[in-house]
């Protein structure tokens, strides 16, 4: 996940910073209380997820999210790294989140 991080901020015009990455078990009990996460079963617990934020950070700016995505994806593919996009996930929207898919890289 690092090498993708690194190698998509290197091709976007988005600068991006990571707000989360390896995360205990109590922090993510935390989150799916306040209901920012639906699941115990975060890949941050076992160090292969990140979330991350346009810089400076403005929420409602979607399109720098989308951007940084975008990197993200192309980072990926060109590094032959499957990953997968929160804001991809039709149950639950989350922008900031990407992860080593799980199909291909399993807990």
């Amino acid at each position: 996940m690092q090498a993708v991080v690194k190698k998509a901020i290197e091709i976007t015009e988005v600068d991006f910073t990571v707000i989360e990455g390896i995360r205990h078990i109590d922090r993510q009990r935390q989150l799916l209380k306040e209901g920012k996460s639906t699941t115990l079963n975060s890949r941050h617990i076992t160090g292969h997820a990140v979330d991350m934020v346009p810089w400076p950070v403005d929420w409602e700016d979607l399109d720098r999210f989308e951007t940084m995505a975008e990197a993200m994806k192309d980072a990926a593919e060109e590094l032959d790294i499957s990953i997968v996009w929160g804001g991809d996930w039709k149950s639950f929207y989350d922008a900031p989140h990407f992860e080593l898919d799980r199909k291909v890289y399993p807990a």
